[in-house]
C-alpha cells in the first residue's frame, strides 16, 4: 500500500504532538509518585472517562470485533457486551468506595482490608503477577494487532512495526506519567472515533458493497445481523449468550471489566477530584464503551465478508504475511486498504492512537504496581520520590520490550482474549464479595489467583497439542475454570482465619458511609438495572436505525430515555 504525502504528514504530526505533551508535562509529573501515577488526585470525570474509553479502544479491538462478527455474527459480541453488567456494578456500588479509600493503587487495598504478613505478601506477589506478567500478556495482544496493521498498511516486518509503534509510546509514557497519558488519551480518542466512523462510511459506499441496504440484503450477511442467536440451537446460544450473561460477567476478572473495579479503571477513580467525579467517570465510560463505539467495527466486519469471504482470500491478498497471522481479525486492517489518500492517513493515525492509548495506560498502570506495591514496599521502603519515579520509568521501558517479544508467539486477537478470560475465571465473585464478606482473607485471594492460573495454563497447553489430553470447547473450559476456582477459594475461606475485627472496623470506617455499608441499597440495585437497560437500549436502538427498522429504534431509545429520567430523579439517593 502506498501512502500519500498527506498521510505521512498526519501520522508524523500525531507522533510529534504526543511527544510534545510528554516533554511539557515531564517536570510536573516527575515530582513524586502521587503526581506520576495519580495526577495529584485532581482529575475531572470527563477526562478520566474518556481515558478509560480510549484505553479499551485498543488497536486489537476493531479486529477482535470484526473477527467475532465474521465467525458468529453480531450476536457473537455478547461475549464482551455481557461485561456491561460488571461495569454498572462498579458504577453504583464500588466507584465511591474506591475513591474514599484514598489509596495509591488498587493493590494497596490488600493491606487496608487484610492484616499481617500474608496481606503484605499478597500485595507484593500480585504487583508482579498483575503489573508485570498479566499486564504483558494484555499488551502483547495489542502488539499483535499492530503487527498485522503494520504489514497490511506499510509492508513492515514484525520487528519493524513493534519498534516504530512502541518507541514514541514508551517515551511519552516515561516522561509524562498519568497526566500525560490522560491528555494524549483525550486527543487519541477523538482521532480514533473520527477515523473509525469516516472509514466505515467510505467502505460501505464501495461499489463491491453498494451501501448499507445492499450489504444487509446480501444472503451471506443477512444471517449475521441478528442481535440474539437462534434459540433453537443450544450449541450457539449457550456459549454466545447464556454463559456470558449467567456466568462470565460476575465470575471473570478481565482488564477494564473487573468485578468491583480494579486495575487501570481503579487508577482513574483514585485520580478523580472526589467521589462524585469517580462515579460519573465510570458511568460515562460504560455508556461510551458499550453503546457509542461498536457499530463501525461491526459494519466493517460484515462488509469484509463480501470482499474476503474466507481465510484463503485473505492469504491471497497478503501472501507475504506469515500464515500464522492469517485469521479473521486481519479482516479489519485488510478493509482499510481501500481507503483514499488523506482519509487513509486519518484512519492509520486513529489506529496508531488506539495502540498508543492502550499501551501507555498499561505501562503506567503496571509500573505503578512495580513501584508502589513492590519496590517501595519491599525492596527499598525509604527510597526518595525521584528514585521511585525513576524505577517507574525503567519498568515502563522493560515491560514494553517483553510485551513486544511475547506478541510474536500469538496468532489472533480472540486467542489472547480467551486466554485472559480463562486466567481470570473464578476470581470475579471474590472481588465483589471481599468488601463485605469478612471470611475472605489473603489466603482466599492467593488460592483464587493460583488455581485459576493453573487451570488456564492447562487448557492453553492442551489446546496447542496435536493430541490433547481432553477435547473440550472453550466456553466449557471457562465454566470448569469458574467452578474449580470458586470452590477452591471458598473452601479456603472457611478453613482459614478471617481478618481481625479491629482491622475490619478500621477498613469500614475508611470506605463506608456512617449509615452503613451500602446506603440506600434498594435504590442502588434499581440503578444497576436501569443503567444496564439504558445502555443496551442505546446500543440496539442504534443498530435498528442502521437496519432501517425505525419502530424498534424508537422503542429502544424511548426505553433508554425513561431509564435515564428515573436515574436522574433518584440520583441523590443512588450515590
Amino acid at each position: 500500500m502506498e501512502l500519500a504525502r498527506i498521510d505521512w504528514i498526519l501520522i508524523i504530526s500525531f507522533f510529534a504532538i504526543s511527544l510534545l505533551i510528554g516533554v511539557v508535562i515531564a517536570r510536573k509529573s516527575g515530582k513524586d509518585v502521587n503526581s506520576f501515577f495519580l495526577s495529584n488526585r485532581n482529575m475531572p470525570w470527563w477526562l478520566l472517562g474518556v481515558s478509560m474509553v480510549a484505553t479499551t479502544f485498543a488497536a486489537d479491538t476493531p479486529g477482535l470485533v470484526a473477527g467475532i462478527v465474521r465467525k458468529n455474527g453480531v450476536y457473537g459480541n455478547w461475549i464482551w457486551w455481557s461485561f456491561l453488567l460488571t461495569g454498572m456494578l462498579t458504577v453504583f456500588f464500588y466507584a465511591k468506595l474506591w475513591r474514599k479509600s484514598n489509596i495509591t493503587t488498587d493493590l494497596e487495598f490488600y493491606e487496608l482490608r487484610y492484616s499481617g504478613k500474608s496481606a503484605a505478601i499478597l500485595r507484593g506477589f500480585r504487583a508482579i503477577y498483575l503489573g508485570v506478567f498479566f499486564n504483558i500478556v494484555i499488551m502483547a495482544g495489542v502488539c499483535l494487532a499492530a503487527i498485522k496493521i503494520g504489514h497490511v498498511m506499510f509492508g513492515f516486518s514484525e520487528v519493524q512495526t513493534l519498534v516504530i509503534a512502541s518507541l514514541v509510546t514508551v517515551i511519552y509514557s516515561m516522561l509524562g506519567g498519568l497526566q500525560g497519558v490522560l491528555i494524549t488519551d483525550f486527543i487519541q480518542f477523538i482521532i480514533a472515533m473520527v477515523g473509525s466512523v469516516w472509514a466505515t462510511v467510505y467502505i460501505l459506499d464501495l461499489p463491491e458493497i453498494g451501501g448499507v441496504e445492499k450489504l444487509l440484503a446480501n444472503p451471506a450477511i443477512a444471517e449475521k445481523t441478528q442481535f440474539f442467536p437462534d434459540f433453537t440451537k443450544p450449541e450457539i446460544f449457550i456459549p454466545l449468550l447464556i454463559i456470558p450473561l449467567a456466568v462470565q460477567w460476575w465470575s471473570v476478572w478481565y482488564p477494564g471489566s473487573e468485578p468491583g473495579g480494579g486495575g487501570y479503571i481503579a487508577q482513574r477513580m483514585l485520580a478523580a477530584k472526589n467521589e462524585k467525579h469517580a462515579i460519573l467517570a465510570t458511568l460515562f465510560f460504560n455508556i461510551a464503551h458499550y453503546a457509542l463505539r461498536p457499530w463501525p467495527w461491526i459494519l466493517i466486519g460484515l462488509a469484509s465478508v463480501i470482499i474476503y469471504p474466507d481465510l484463503a482470500s485473505l492469504q491471497k491478498a497478503f501472501p507475504d504475511l506469515s500464515a500464522t497471522f492469517i485469521k479473521d481479525d486481519l479482516s479489519y486492517s485488510a478493509m482499510l486498504a481501500f481507503l483514499p489518500a488523506g482519509l487513509l492517513g486519518i484512519v492509520i493515525t486513529s489506529l496508531i492512537a488506539a495502540f498508543m492509548s492502550t499501551i501507555s495506560t498499561h505501562l503506567n498502570w503496571g509500573s505503578s504496581y512495580v513501584v508502589n506495591d513492590f519496590y517501595a514496599r519491599f525492596v527499598k521502603p525509604k527510597s526518595s520520590e525521584k528514585e521511585k519515579v525513576l524505577v517507574g520509568r525503567i519498568s515502563t521501558f522493560v515491560m514494553m520490550i517483553l510485551a513486544g517479544l511475547l506478541s510474536l508467539f500469538l496468532e489472533e486477537a480472540q486467542e489472547a482474549f480467551n486466554l485472559l478470560l480463562q486466567i481470570g475465571a473464578g476470581t470475579g465473585l471474590l472481588f465483589i464479595l471481599r468488601w463485605f464478606w469478612y471470611r475472605i482473607n489473603p489466603f482466599s485471594e492467593i488460592t483464587a489467583m493460583g488455581v485459576s492460573f493453573l487451570v488456564a495454563v492447562f487448557f492453553f497447553i492442551n489446546d496447542k497439542m496435536e493430541n490433547p489430553f481432553i477435547e473440550i470447547a472453550s466456553h466449557w473450559q471457562l465454566v470448569f475454570g469458574v467452578c474449580i476456582t470458586t470452590l477452591a477459594w471458598v473452601s479456603v475461606s472457611f478453613l482459614t482465619r478471617p481478618t481481625s475485627a479491629e482491622k475490619i472496623r478500621s477498613f469500614e470506617n475508611q470506605v463506608f458511609d456512617k449509615e452503613g455499608r451500602f446506603n440506600n441499597f434498594k435504590f442502588k440495585i434499581a440503578a444497576f438495572f436501569l443503567g444496564t437497560i439504558a445502555v443496551y437500549s442505546i446500543l440496539f436502538g442504534t443498530g435498528y436505525v442502521i437496519y432501517n427498522d425505525f419502530l424498534f429504534a424508537g422503542i429502544a431509545f424511548l426505553t433508554s430515555l425513561i431509564c435515564w429520567v428515573l436515574l436522574l430523579k433518584n440520583w441523590k439517593k443512588i450515590i
